[in-house]
């Protein structure tokens, strides 16, 4: 039997595991419960109210139903139940890329690109454009149909939001086939000023305050005036490290005798900054994974109770 049949044996016993637990559990792994929660808006003067649902744990559905099985305070949410069922077959059809690449992974990369592009879209479109642009020069329209807290009265210099406007709609030219080049002059602007506002920021940011932070005593007293030992010592690594790592890139000088030992140093705590970095980066990998292993083996699968949210079930 080959690699195929194996993975295809496998996937095909464990879909028969999940059926087998969804169909004989009394409940039902990965199902999620809400309860209904009342809602009345504090206006005397407009009678508003509404229905919230909040999560709640299946062992709380499970006394609820236990003690009244007419009850519809705590009911079976078949939304978020499909939403948690969707959230773990794409979270195994990503893992399926470390068998091999393969349609399953591609479906699910395609949709939370997709996804991904259109979330931020809108989010940029009821966030930015609406407020920042057309509350700008149309706000007495924005306020009766989109902010109702906007103020009507436009502002003294309006008219100059009329020149983002413009850019943006020549910026639109680029999915025209025979205007396309017209996009060019509001995309250079767009990186122009992207670049000139990004470089006075990693200026205060990166260079300036990483010179500012190396520039500190090397002998370290407390508030009674006595020599900190532990502090200077710090102080002191500080200073030499960072010395040290400019001589290895010093290249005017051929790197011997002193200078050589100097720049060895120096390629050792640039080493060890790398390494520190990669390893906090790979922490934080890990602990993603963690969180989506937690959430296939709890809240999908109810193998593990971490929080006894199950108890008794």
């Amino acid at each position: 039997m080959n690699k195929e049949k194996i993975m295809w044996t496998m996937i095909l016993l464990f879909g028969l595991l999940l059926l087998g637990r969804t169909a004989l559990g009394e409940y039902g792994m990965g199902s999620v419960y809400v309860e209904r929660v009342a809602i009345n808006a504090d206006n005397p003067d407009h009678d508003t109210h509404w229905t919230k649902y909040e999560k709640i744990y299946p062992k709380e559905y499970k006394e609820a139903i236990t003690a009244d099985p007419n009850q519809n305070r705590y009911i079976f949410s078949f939304s978020h139940t499909i939403g948690i069922w969707v959230a773990a077959f794409f979270t195994l059809f990503i893992f399926s890329f470390l068998y091999r690449d393969n349609p399953l992974y591609k479906i699910a990369e395609s949709v939370v690109i997709g996804v991904s592009a259109a979330y931020w879209m809108v989010v940029g479109f009821w966030t930015v454009i609406i407020p920042n642009l057309f509350g700008k020069i149309w706000p007495a329209l924005i306020q009766s149909w989109a902010m109702p807290g906007l103020s009507p009265e436009r502002e003294e210099f309006w008219f100059l939001y009329l020149i983002p406007l413009l850019l943006g709609i020549l910026l639109l030219m680029r999915l025209s086939p025979t205007g396309g080049w017209i996009s060019r002059w509001p995309l250079a602007f767009i990186i122009g000023t992207t670049a000139g506002m990004r470089l006075v920021g990693f200026l205060h940011a990166d260079f300036l305050s990483q010179i500012s932070n190396t520039i500190i005593p090397i002998w370290v007293t407390d508030s009674a005036g006595t020599f900190d030992f532990w502090e200077s010592l710090r102080s002191l690594i500080i200073v030499l490290g960072v010395l040290c790592g400019i001589v290895y890139f010093f290249f005017s000088i051929e790197h011997k005798g002193i200078v050589g030992k100097t720049a060895k140093v120096g390629i050792w705590c640039l080493m060890i900054t790398f390494g520190a970095a990669f390893g906090y980066t790979v922490m934080g990998r890990i602990a993603l994974l963690a969180i989506r292993l937690e959430f296939l083996m709890d809240d999908w699968l109810w193998l593990i109770d971490p929080g006894l949210k199950r108890l008794g079930m």
